[in-house]
Formats: structure tokens, C-alpha cells, sequence
């Protein structure tokens, strides 16, 4: 039960001119490096690990640089929906009831612990309450203390939807709240005038759905969910106090419990400084160790520039890190000379590209037609194709590696190179005649069209007789539209988690309970419907254990994959550089592979 979005990378601003200019910057540093340029895709190509080489540092001081090429969209906890934004702020100046503790081995980064909260809160018994109880000394940056009705009002703006957008609207969708006849919520918002009978009913039954006692904050919800308390560690579900919230204007504004908070109004496309909140005490804070004293955060600077500049490491740049992705072409210099990969980490963001078999297509209406894409598929010409192992890692599953229900099952056995002579006995078993005429949509960008092309050899030695379709303006609107279906057969497609577990992924991209519908498939720009899956769906949603859970989670999409729901493709990867006085670097792959802002720091 979620309401994720796609998240692809965020589009770079530059134009044909200062394309070709970056292009000739990065020949002449590959011809001056003696090194050959990323995108070979072996597999055996070296990459940094997720926590840089140089020596930690628990000694707090000094002025770190974030450089970016941004924009930030927004500062506001329940407008904020960019990953990389949520992580920073998360991390800095917005704490939520649970978060997910720090570490620099991935297999403890999807541990959750309370945060506000004083544990990871308390469920009834049949996942339909969920109780937290809230620290004592944390304090807003005014020294005023953050209260049960703090994280009440926050979460009370997301009902604001004529005033607030943007944001996660899981609240919405799970907190008992009454919906009116068109689906709507009975309540308006906390900026609502309440006149009208049916106003107040909808602030009462709010107030029955999110409920005070003390210190103590307890959630009804519409039916069970039982990874609730992953769920409030989204933005959206972070308090603002009352007499701060700026309303319709407060996009940038920022009033901190964390341990920065800004030092001046955020400049939009210049960026900002973070200081200490002096009101944060460490003691109360089991995730952030707020390091540096100060935090530059400069946006406006194309990624490559960015990337340069560290890798020169002049007095500028040692006390620096990219929160961009160093570009393709320059990252095998980063990881074959010492003294750059010390100071550099890469990370598995969440973010999985995948396809789509249309099963209304007369083509994929067959399981052993579905399995011969998969199988016919080639995920490492396609990582080769965008830049190499630095960029992506061939993924069979939409559950990202550092997720608890990931699992290393890949039931039709492909490999990630594809096998086109299986694929082709499948075609035989669905009663199809090669070749196979199949129309593909994707979204076009010149490395998607390389990505796609990429596709295409191990396609057509299966027996298919593809053809790319490119798409450019309005993608996903485009392909969830009706008329889609009969339009192509196969469809190119992005995910990520919310939080870390798969009840983000799989409910949202394959129930059909809940996206099927004569407007259209919703997010299952398959069609794919089978009442068995629905089922379990439903059924995993109530398991009260996590580990139980995301086990049962690992086994349903073992199943999708043997239908034939899906056919992943790549998990992308980010690559980030430090100068040489950051220390404690590392990148945290549960919070979208960014960065790790709560435990960095500067050698002073």
C-alpha cells in the first residue's frame, strides 16, 4: 500500500553546446589519464566500496561543501518527494518517528530504529493501531520542545491538498479518516475554514485517526498495515510546529529539530548554509552524529564540473563532496588510480529500470511468451550500454540488493546475458511463428535509445522482430493512457521504494485490484491481472513479523517473474567523490544511494 512515483534521475540542464563541451573536457582527461573510458560493462569492471578508504575522524568542526546541480524543489517535509532531497533533510534538519540507522555495511542499512520516537513503535493486534511514544529533550531550533501535536500537525497538511502538493499522500490513503462519495477525504487540512457541518466532521474524524496522549501519538488506520512504522519514516509524516508553518509559502522555508538548521532564507538555484541548531543534543539523537559545524550546500553546477573540481582536489574542493552521480565517461578514472577511489564510494540507489509485456497484446496473452522476453533478455549489454558497472548492475528483480525481501532466485534461469535458444523454444511452446513482431515504448534520451538498441541483438536471436518506439514528452501519462494497449506490446519502466521493504514495490505495480480500471491500468501498464496474486497481496499486507513479511514478499515476486509479469532489467548506481579532508564518507543504498549526511565529517 503506497503512493511512490517513479524516480528517475533528474534531468540534466544543458544544451547541444555545452554537451559537446563537456564531451571534448572529458576526451582530453581520458587521453591525459592514459586510462580508457567507462562502458565496457565487464563484469568484472572495479568499483569503489560503499564506505570510502580514508580514516574516520569522531572529531566534530569544520565546513563541509555539498555541491549540486539541484534545483532542490522544496524544503517543506510534506511537499518534499525528490529521494535525494527527503535524504538530505532527513538527515540534517527533519527528523521523523522511525528512521533507518545509519551504517556503512548494507546489510544493516535497512535496520530501523525510532528517531522522535522512542522505539520503532507498538502495533494492536490485528495492525490496525500503531502506537509511539516520543523522546524528551528534542527541541526545535527555537528551544521550544517538539510535541505529540507537532507530529500531528504535520501530518494534518498532507490533507491540504489544495494548499500542499506534492509530497507522499500515503496518509490519505491509510490513516481511518472518512472519504467522501468521490474518494476524497471527509478532512480539509488544518487551513480549512470550518463552517460548514460536514467540515467539522471531517476534524473530528481526523482526530479519532491521529490521536494525542502526552507524549504519546497513537494511528488508526482504514485496514491493517503492518509495516506502518517504515512508513512515517517519509517526510511527509514529520511535524511542523504550528506557529512556523508558513503556509503557501513556505517552499524553502525550514524550521529545524535537527542538528542544522539554515543560517539565511534558502537562495532557490544558489543553495544555502547550514549551521548548527544549537537546541540538538546528541544524546537524544541515536542516528545523525552531526559532525561538520558548518554544511555549504551549493547548487547551480553541472555534475562533471562538480566531479573535476574534487578530483583536482584544490583548496576549494578538499573539504567537498559531489551529491551527484560523477558522469560515465570520467568514472573509470575514478576507480583505477589510488588516491581517487580512497576517496570515493558508490551505491545501488533502489531506482530499478524493468519491462512490461502487455498481456492484452496478442503477442504476450501467453505465460511462455512472456517468459521468452525475459528469457531472450541481455541486462548486461544494456548496462554496458548506460556507461557501465558504475552506473547500473543487471537486476532480474524489482527488489533492490539492499532490501530485507531481495532474494537471488532467477526462476527462468536466463543469466544476465539471455539465452535466445530457450527463448526461442518458448516461442515454439506459445504457438507463435518467428520472427515476432513486437512493438516496444520507452522513454527516449541518448542513453536510453542506446540502452534500448542494446536490446535489440539478443531480441531478434531469440526470434522476436522488435521495433523501438521512443517517447519523449508526458512517458508515463502517455503509457497508462487506454489507448497504449493496443498500441505496444512491450513497455520500458522505472521504480523505487519508498521505504525498505517490497509492500512499495509489488502491491503498487501489480495489483490489479487497485490500478485496473476502464480509465486504465494505473501503474500496471500491463494489464497483468491474476486474482491469486491479488490475493497474496492482501495476505502478506497482515503478517505481522517483518522478517516473515518480506520473506513472503521475496517468494510473490519469484512468482510475478515466472508469469511473466515483469522483466527487470538494471538496479542504477550512483558514484560520488570526496576531497581529501572529508572523512567518514560512505552512501546509504536503503535511503536512495545518496550520500550519507549523518555521519560525514571534515579533517580539520
Amino acid at each position: 500500500m503506497t503512493t511512490s512515483s517513479h524516480q528517475p534521475p533528474r534531468p540534466a540542464r544543458s544544451g547541444r553546446v555545452r554537451a559537446a563541451a563537456a564531451a571534448a573536457t572529458v576526451a582530453l582527461l581520458a587521453a591525459v589519464a592514459g586510462c580508457s573510458l567507462l562502458g565496457g560493462g565487464d563484469d568484472d569492471v572495479t568499483t569503489p566500496r560503499v564506505a570510502a578508504a580514508d580514516e574516520r575522524t569522531d572529531e566534530p568542526g569544520g565546513t563541509l561543501r555539498a555541491l549540486s546541480l539541484g534545483p532542490v524543489l522544496t524544503w517543506d517535509p510534506q511537499r518534499i518527494a525528490a529521494r535525494d532531497d527527503a535524504a538530505f533533510a532527513g538527515r540534517t534538519f527533519l527528523r521523523t518517528l522511525t528512521a533507518y540507522q545509519p551504517s556503512t555495511d548494507t546489510r544493516n542499512q535497512s535496520r530501523l530504529v525510532g528517531d522522535l520516537a522512542t522505539d520503532t513503535g507498538t502495533p494492536n493486534e490485528d495492525l490496525t493501531a500503531w502506537s509511539f511514544t516520543l523522546r524528551e529533550d528534542i527541541a526545535w531550533q527555537d528551544g521550544s520542545p517538539v510535541t505529540c501535536e507537532d507530529v500531528k500537525y504535520g501530518i494534518s497538511r498532507t490533507f491540504a491538498t489544495d494548499v500542499i502538493s506534492g509530497g507522499s499522500t500515503d496518509a490519505l490513503a491509510v490513516l481511518a479518516v472518512e472519504k467522501l462519495p468521490d474518494g476524497r477525504s471527509l478532512y480539509r487540512g488544518p487551513y480549512a475554514a470550518v463552517t460548514a457541518a460536514s467540515a467539522a466532521a471531517g476534524v473530528d474524524s481526523f482526530d479519532r485517526a491521529v490521536s494525542c496522549r502526552g507524549t504519546t501519538i497513537t494511528f488508526t488506520l482504514a485496514s491493517p498495515v503492518g509495516d506502518f512504522n517504515e512508513m512515517v519514516t517519509q517526510p511527509a509524516f514529520a511535524p511542523v510546529k504550528k506557529s512556523a508553518d508558513k503556509r503557501g509559502d513556505g517552499t524553502f522555508a525550514v524550521f529545524s529539530n535537527g542538528p542544522y538548521q539554515l543560517s539565511a532564507p534558502w537562495r532557490p538555484s544558489t543553495g544555502g548554509s547550514w549551521v548548527r541548531n544549537p537546541h540538538w543534543k546528541s544524546t537524544s539523537d541515536e542516528v545523525r552524529q552531526g559532525y561538520p559545524d558548518r554544511i555549504e550546500y551549493v547548487e547551480g553546477i553541472e555534475t562533471q564540473t562538480v566531479a573535476q573540481q574534487i578530483m583536482a582536489d584544490g583548496d576549494n574542493a578538499r573539504a567537498a563532496v559531489s551529491l551527484g552521480s560523477a558522469p560515465p565517461a570520467i568514472q573509470q578514472h575514478i576507480v583505477t588510480v589510488d588516491s581517487l577511489s580512497d576517496r570515493a564510494v558508490t551505491a545501488g540507489t533502489g531506482l530499478v529500470d524493468y519491462l512490461v509485456p502487455n498481456v492484452r497484446s496478442a503477442v504476450f496473452a501467453s505465460v511462455e511468451a512472456r517468459q521468452a522476453l525475459a528469457v531472450a533478455t541481455n541486462r548486461a549489454a544494456y548496462v554496458t550500454a548506460l556507461g557501465g558497472a558504475g552506473t547500473g548492475r543487471p537486476a532480474p528483480s524489482l527488489i533492490p540488493e539492499v532490501l530485507p525481501a531481495h532474494h537471488d532466485e532467477n526462476p527462468l534461469a536466463s543469466g544476465d546475458r539471455g539465452d535466445p535458444d530457450a527463448a526461442k523454444a518458448l516461442l515454439g511452446k506459445a504457438g507463435l511463428t518467428i520472427p515476432v513482431p513486437i512493438r516496444v515504448a520507452y522513454r527516449s534520451s541518448p542513453v536510453a535509445d542506446k540502452a534500448m538498441a542494446a536490446l535489440v541483438a539478443g531480441w531478434t536471436d531469440a526470434g522476436f522482430a522488435p521495433t523501438l518506439s521512443p517517447l519523449e514528452d508526458e512517458y508515463f501519462s502517455t503509457i497508462a493512457q487506454p489507448a497504449a494497449a493496443t498500441a505496444y506490446d512491450v513497455f520500458w519502466s522505472n521504480w523505487a521504494p519508498a521505504w525498505a521493504s517490497a509492500s512499495t514495490i509489488l502491491p503498487a505495480l501489480f495489483d490489479s485490484t487497485v490500478n485496473l480500471s476502464g480509465g486504465g491500468p494505473g501503474r500496471d501498464y500491463g494489464y497483468f491481472a491474476d486474482p491469486g496474486v491479488d490475493t497474496e497481496i492482501a495476505r502478506i499486507g497482515t503478517i505481522a513479523d517483518r522478517g516473515e513479511r518480506e520473506k513472503a514478499w521475496a517468494a510473490l515476486d519469484v512468482r510475478l517473474q515466472t508469469l511473466g509479469a515483469y522483466v527487470g532489467l538494471a538496479e542504477r548506481r550512483s558514484l560520488y567523490i570526496a576531497g581529501s579532508d572529508v572523512r567518514n564518507l560512505s552512501a546509504n543504498e536503503v535511503i536512495g544511494g545518496v550520500v550519507e549526511f549523518a555521519d560525514i565529517a571534515v579533517r580539520r
